[in-house]
């Protein structure tokens, strides 16, 4: 799944550049999350993952929750009522800083098991998820590998320029 929408179930972790503190950006930052992830990086990733073979949903919606527990299974059935497709604890605050320093940024999710949600399937493990997660390490190379170079053969100017705008527009210090 290369991720289009995000949910956030955290509290804890620290997902601001403009947190007051003296080595921080100074102001309080208000940043558009309405499209969270760089469209122009997403499209690159789901055209190479095509490309590969591999199978890819474009578009989904990952809940960030703050582990390292893993959910309930009403938990896992409220975060799939309200449109959840992935529930991870990784996504949350990267983005969110990506996107207060201006940066292009995607993420690419790969299941590796169902939850608890699904009542017929082996419940969640740790041995379980690292298992399928080592399955998965080759596909996510093979794509990271591919779209490098072409994500660094592409125009990023006017990119950059939007998410810088955005960023310094979203900023505000008490002088403005």
């Amino acid at each position: 799944l290369i991720v289009f929408f995000l949910l956030s179930r955290t509290t804890k972790r620290h997902c601001t550049l403009y947190d007051g503190q003296s080595c921080s950006l100074s102001g309080v930052c208000h940043i558009p999350m309405s499209e969270p992830f760089c469209t122009k990086t997403r499209e690159v990733l789901i055209e190479i993952a095509k490309k590969l073979g591999l199978q890819c949903h474009s578009k989904g919606t990952v809940i960030t929750i703050e582990g390292p527990r893993f959910s309930s299974r009403a938990e896992s059935l409220m975060f799939r009522s309200w449109g959840a497709d992935v529930i991870n604890m990784t996504t949350v605050p990267e983005v969110i800083l990506a996107k207060e320093a201006g940066m292009s940024y995607a993420s690419i999710a790969m299941a590796t098991d169902y939850d608890c949600w699904k009542e017929h399937e082996e419940a969640v493990s740790v041995d379980k998820v690292l298992k399928t997660l080592k399955e998965n390490a080759n596909k996510a190379t093979s794509i990271l590998l591919t779209a490098i170079p072409q994500i660094g053969s592409m125009e990023w100017a006017d990119t950059l320029h939007t998410l810088k705008v955005s960023t310094l527009r979203s900023v505000s210090t008490g002088d403005n």
